[in-house]
Order: C-alpha cells, then structure tokens, then sequence
C-alpha cells in the first residue's frame, strides 16, 4: 500500500509489458486497444510508486500518451 494506493508486485513489470506492446507498430489494433486499457489503469499505481519521479518515458508519443491520461511521465 502506497499512499492509500494498493500496489501489486508485477505493476511496474505489467506496465513495461504494455508500453512495449503499445508501441510496437506490428501489433493489432486490439492489442494496442488492451495494452492502452491496462496502461491507464496502472497509472495511480505508479505514481504513488514514484516511478516518474524518477524515471522519465524517453518514447515521446507514450510519454504523450501518458502525461493526458494523467500520469506525469
């Protein structure tokens, strides 16, 4: 628990998994669709994490992506 945010253990490994999914440029329409789903929905996770206090998403179409889905990246 992270600020009052329950934090799994695999959210930072999920959210990697997605991002690359996300930007593959091979993968389907569907994929991109569920990957894009499962990324906004770990965003509170990381940021009570901190992981963008730290790390910053050097893509910047994803980082884009997540800093108007509300997470600062």
């Amino acid at each position: 628990d992270f600020d009052g945010v329950t934090v799994r253990k695999g959210t930072v490994g999920a959210f990697l998994a997605n991002a690359r999914i996300w930007l593959d440029p091979l993968a389907s329409g569907q994929e991109i669709e569920d990957a894009e789903r499962d990324l906004m929905e770990a965003l509170p996770a990381l940021r009570a994490l901190g992981l963008f206090d730290i790390l910053t998403v050097r893509d910047d179409k994803l980082r884009a992506f997540l800093n108007r889905s509300g997470g600062a990246a």
